[in-house]
């Protein structure tokens, strides 16, 4: 099993200016958000409590169709099979870019953030009965779901393409502290001290194989839990918890098709 060394981190090196640059002129040039599905349609439902979230339909599918078919005509760079000491196997097709316009339009104009603003009327759940004979529900504030104040997402936006035959291995995200500064704020916005908390993918295709698979710790009343795996799925979106108490994770090998995946991470503040 690894270590919890072993993490998803944003390569330390500076990409290719096509790919890497901060500046709008240098960004990709996005297709636009839309048609979108709005907030009252969708739901945030647990997984797994405390660490596991989906939004099924986060995305249409021609909105993704659209997506993949941009996302196809950047310069994707593949990892290679062999990795640096401390570091999970990932076979993939990768690109990276810093861009806050991006990551807020992510944000504010889909479904997402009133989705995350309204976890906590979705996160109930049912006090241990040994405590509590009326087995009573208990619901808890956002900051203590997310793991502080939302703020929005990393502009570390990531893209990764699995073809078949790649994987990326068993696996921890890490926690990444940075300054935030939400796009759009204006000149005289102070930026903030911040982290992320909580790791985003949001599939925007389907495929053969490819699952995300989490591996829960033992507990008392479950000594030998069973693993739980997320089929990738058109438009869905994943939030599930990272940093110290991230689960074990990995995404299986594709044997037909090709999964693609849009990552970011919630980002709170410290």
């Amino acid at each position: 099993m690894p270590s919890k060394s072993k993490k998803d981190k944003p390569s330390r090196n500076p990409l290719p200016p096509t790919s890497s640059s901060s500046s709008s002129s240098s960004n990709p040039n996005w297709p636009p958000l839309r048609p979108l599905i709005p907030p009252s349609d969708l739901t945030l439902t647990p997984l797994l409590h405390d660490q596991i979230y989906l939004i099924r339909n986060f995305l249409p599918a021609s909105l993704c169709k659209t997506y993949v078919s941009f996302l196809a005509s950047l310069p994707l760079t593949t990892t290679p099979g062999k990795p640096k000491k401390g570091d999970a196997v990932r076979v993939n097709d990768r690109f990276q870019v810093q861009d806050a316009d991006f990551a807020e339009q992510l944000w504010s104009s889909t479904a997402l953030a009133a989705l995350v603003g309204g976890a906590a009327a979705a996160e109930q759940y049912d006090i241990d009965t040994d405590t509590n004979p009326k087995n009573e529900r208990q619901s808890r504030s956002n900051k203590e779901i997310w793991g502080g104040e939302p703020l929005g997402l990393n502009p570390n936006i990531r893209i990764y393409r699995y073809s078949s035959g790649q994987f990326f291995a068993q696996h921890y995200d890490d926690s990444n502290a940075l300054t935030f500064t939400p796009a759009g704020a204006g000149a005289g916005s102070t930026p903030r001290a911040a982290r992320t908390t909580w790791t985003l993918l949001i599939y925007l295709s389907a495929c053969s194989g490819g699952s995300t698979v989490f591996y829960p710790e033992a507990s008392r009343a479950n000594r030998r839990p069973e693993p739980i795996s997320v089929a990738p799925e058109v438009g869905m979106a994943l939030l599930h918890r990272h940093g110290e108490r991230c689960l074990l994770h990995e995404g299986q090998e594709v044997t037909a098709g090709e999964k693609w995946v849009l990552r970011s991470d919630l980002v709170v503040a410290r």
